[in-house]
């Protein structure tokens, strides 16, 4: 069935299943879905149900809009809503979905903004045509949520033609034939870092991830130049399972390239993913180094981004459909639970997994509708990979905090990513500071870590329910302790180096293969009362991996000349920190899953932990294991 005979079969299911005639202005795919734009949008909500029966005629999913000449341009009617809108509600951000016809406005004072039994609701939809939606404002402000809304404004226009054109591509006929599906390992396979797979069908090629390895001394890419890859037109879409650079640092590198397609994230994946690319051109122009693409190819691969809510299932191309689930790793992270064909064979692939509750997170999803094969992650599949439990990581955090912090002069250096670790890091401390567990000393976030931090509170729908009701319920928000300083100069990072006081400085790089940690380092780590703690992974051969290792000293770069740094301060590793599941909680993962998986293909860790985890699954369970390497092809069926 062509493209325009399913926009016809959706105009006569509206003519069959509407009660009475209706004024349809245009009928148009925009990426999966059938927008219908009507001036009557009031009879599609007279009759519950509605739009399920003609999503379920024409076998799509629908939208139903207001013609956009029934509202006003977006810049008319944010100023309107300015005017309606009493001062007191304190607005922070608004922006307009145009997709739905609705309009989100920020406020600190929601309840203001709403008005007495929804009258300014009411007015706001009277007067521009657009159905408000109140919320309180993110306690943080992120300049990264806000440049990106203001982005996608300015570039709405050639977002629609997108849109247009991409759900033509989706929708495009089937060639008949035999059907397969083949999954080429691009990168990540026996090793940790640039993540790349390749899903490959007769109809359709699907990428999932396109990340680079930040710690290799060579161009860190994933095999980008395999014939399956080329030409890049060819390629149907990108998924990101979440925003790490291991995953998404070399997605920029395509669109500058000649890629034009499709990038599916959760909303959070594509706001921080950003966030890390730019950042990652930033390290590599500091470096002396060429950076792999410009900030005009991030803004590109956002332009052409589609969030996905937890559990949304949509079309990607014309024999493939996409559901993310909670992965439990980062902020927005997902398990890729992809449907292929009509009912023929489902995988599931999980990116990085945590299978356990934490502070920030729920749980890794494992249950899905089918699941034939899945490729998972074993960054701590080794045999003595066994992490301590949350509560015994915080008991030993507070004795080494208490131990240093007590001195007059003890500083606690903590290594970390951006995303995720900080976070959960900053949580435990404020708590055992609050509490008086351990000596109150000012805690200094250098690098990312507070732009990262205001992104997770504009997204509290992805955090735990524990974390959310006691933000934005209880107005109990540990992020905004008074402990925590943001460091924005130079200046003041000079200032924490040479200061006698104790302190506890959370920096990036986590891997400190660079950033601001370096600085930290270079001042502290010839100090015994000072101490280092390491709270996520360390790839081999990083500087992080080296002090692991009690390396005597560290040779670093300094304006061009080699310097050496004693090794002096007190090294610590906090495994019970880790976003990845370690063995137990990787085999309670597979073990659990429902249904049970015909296939595991394990990647993302070194090869020594990819074979042992592969081994002990294929003798506790009986499922068929493969450890594939770079390059190599399987065939799923």
């Amino acid at each position: 069935m062509s493209v325009e005979d399913i926009l016809n079969e959706a105009n006569k299911a509206i003519r069959d299943v509407l009660p009475r005639p209706v004024r349809v202005s245009n009928i148009e795919f925009e990426g999966s879905t059938i927008v219908i734009y009507t001036k009557d949008l009031k009879e599609f909500t007279k009759e519950s149900g509605i739009v399920k029966k003609l999503a379920e005629r024409v076998k799509r999913r629908i939208s139903i809009r207001p013609d956009p000449s029934l509202l006003d341009n977006p810049e008319e009617a944010e100023g309107k809503i300015k005017e309606i809108i009493p001062e007191e509600a304190k607005i922070t951000d608004m922006f307009f979905k145009e997709d739905m016809g609705e309009v989100t406005i920020e406020a600190e004072a929601p309840g203001i903004a709403i008005g007495k039994k929804g009258k300014i609701l009411n007015e706001i939809k009277r007067k521009t045509g657009w159905a408000p939606d109140v919320v309180r404002a993110p306690p943080i402000p992120s300049k990264t949520v806000k440049d990106i809304r203001s982005y996608l404004r300015a570039v709405r226009s050639e977002r629609r033609k997108f849109l247009n054109t991409l759900g033509r591509k989706i929708n495009r006929d089937t060639r008949p034939g035999e059907k397969f599906a083949r999954l080429t390992a691009l990168g990540g396979y026996r090793e940790v870092g640039r993540s790349a797979h390749l899903l490959h069908t007769r109809d359709s090629k699907v990428l999932i991830d396109c990340g680079a390895d930040v710690s290799s001394d060579g161009d860190g890419s994933p095999y980008l130049n395999a014939p399956e890859l080329m030409p890049l037109d060819n390629i149907d879409g990108i998924i990101l399972t979440h925003a790490h650079l291991d995953h998404s640092g070399l997605i920029p590198a395509l669109y500058k390239y000649g890629f034009e397609g499709p990038v599916y994230c959760t909303p959070p994946t594509r706001d921080l993913a950003a966030l890390l690319q730019l950042d990652y051109i930033k390290v590599a122009v500091g470096e002396a180094r060429d950076p792999p693409y410009e900030s005009s190819h991030v803004r590109e691969a956002v332009k052409h981004t589609i969030p996905l809510e937890y559990g949304e299932t949509t079309d990607i191309a014309p024999d493939i459909r996409l559901t993310l689930h909670n992965a439990g790793h980062i902020l927005g992270s997902a398990v890729a639970h992809l449907h292929i064909g009509d009912g023929d064979y489902n995988v599931a692939l999980t990116g990085d997994i945590k299978y356990d509750n934490t502070w920030l997170f729920n749980q890794a999803v494992n249950k899905f509708p089918r699941v034939e094969t899945v490729v998972m992650e074993s960054t701590y599949g080794g045999y003595h990979d066994l992490q301590p439990s949350r509560r015994d990581a915080v008991a030993q955090l507070k004795d080494i905090l208490e131990q240093h912090l007590n001195s007059k002069t003890g500083k606690v250096l903590i290594p970390v990513f951006a995303v995720g670790r900080s976070q959960e890091v900053m949580l435990v401390i404020e708590e055992a500071m609050r509490k008086a567990e351990v000596p109150e000393a000012p805690v200094y976030l250098d690098g990312m870590i507070w732009e990262a931090t205001a992104i997770h509170t504009a997204y509290p729908e992805f955090l735990n329910n524990k974390l959310k009701k006691k933000i934005f319920h209880h107005d109990e928000n540990p992020f905004l302790s008074e402990i925590f300083n943001q460091v924005d100069s130079r200046d003041m990072r000079e200032e924490i180096c040479d200061s006698s006081e104790p302190a506890v400085v959370l920096a990036t790089a986590g891997m400190m293969n660079g950033g601001p940690v370096l600085e930290y380092f270079k001042a502290w780590g010839d100090d015994p009362e000072n101490a280092i703690i390491f709270v996520g992974y360390q790839a081999d051969g990083t500087i992080g991996d080296r002090i692991q290792k009690e390396y005597d000293h560290i040779t670093l770069k300094e304006n061009g000349n080699n310097i050496d740094i004693k090794v002096k301060l007190q090294v610590y590793t906090c495994e019970g920190f880790s976003g990845h599941s370690d063995r137990i909680q990787l085999l309670h993962y597979v073990s659990s899953m429902k249904p049970n998986p015909e296939r595991v293909i394990v990647s993302h860790g070194e090869e020594g932990k990819c074979t042992n985890l592969a081994s002990t699954i294929y003798k506790k369970y009986g499922m068929e294991t493969r450890t594939p390497k770079n390059l190599e092809t399987v065939r799923l069926y």
